[in-house]
């Protein structure tokens, strides 16, 4: 009976950067678990189409770049359109840059906070009128370890901010929801063998330092994320809100 409590029957879900990496694994996940998913992304990739041609009447994908401002009424009211109903928010979309502090232009910072930090805010702010009309739902925020620590031996100030900002987004949205039947909760990935990391994965200098620093001695596959996302967005989690779940192999135990 407990185990039916990790189920997304007759639920929707809408996730955001569902083409690949951590993004693709939820959806994949959350489609076993029974949910409807309302997926986006910039691009499709192999992985989304084998997806959409599996779960016909349960799956869609909407193009986009979540950065838009007008892409996340649209894709709420995609979601409603298709379904009847949103549930659960998967912000995931995000994306990544290194360099020195004081050489970091204006450019590159505005990119990073309005993937990670403007595009989320929007998002969940369209989302939840539905949910709050309906009495329920929850969302999930793809934070990082990211926005714990200062990692090395890779400088990111941009993106760390970024990770940083989306945890305390969650905290206090979590709060002022919290009596009107929404959770709100984050999850921060460690290493995660994905696009976004695969140019330190295959650079040995940073590899061997991510290895070390993590006290598993390995990086995390997709579906170990999305085992994480699933139970803050099921009823499993029913009594957890404003909390940032960290699952990085214990990189940030020391």
């Amino acid at each position: 009976m407990s185990l039916d409590r990790f189920r997304l029957d007759g639920k929707t879900a809408l996730i955001t950067g569902g083409n690949r990496g951590i993004g693709l694994a939820i959806a994949q996940l959350f489609a076993e678990a029974g949910a409807n998913l309302m997926l986006t992304s910039r691009s499709h990739t192999p992985g989304l189409t084998a997806l959409l041609e599996a779960n016909p009447d349960t799956a869609a994908w909407v193009q986009g770049d979540v950065t838009d401002p007008a892409m996340p009424e649209a894709l709420v009211q995609a979601t409603l359109e298709r379904f009847g109903r949103l549930d659960v928010l998967v912000n995931n979309a995000g994306v990544a840059a290194n360099g020195n502090f004081h050489e970091f232009d204006d450019e590159q910072l505005a990119y990073i906070m309005e993937t990670n930090l403007i595009a989320p805010f929007r998002i969940a702010r369209a989302a939840i009128k539905p949910m709050l009309a309906q009495g329920s739902g929850a969302v999930v925020n793809i934070g990082s370890i990211s926005g714990l620590v200062a990692n090395k031996p890779q400088l990111q100030v941009a993106y760390n901010s970024s990770k940083a900002a989306i945890h305390t987004m969650t905290t206090t949205m979590a709060f002022e929801y919290a009596s009107r039947g929404i959770r709100v909760n984050a999850l921060a990935p460690g290493y995660v063998v994905s696009d976004m990391t695969k140019g330190g994965i295959a650079n040995e200098a940073w590899s061997k330092v991510w290895t070390e620093n993590t006290p598993m001695a390995r990086f995390a596959d997709p579906s170990e994320m999305a085992t994480c996302a699933l139970f803050l967005a099921s009823d499993a989690a029913s009594y957890v809100t404003g909390t940032t779940l960290v699952a990085d192999g214990g990189y940030t135990t020391h």
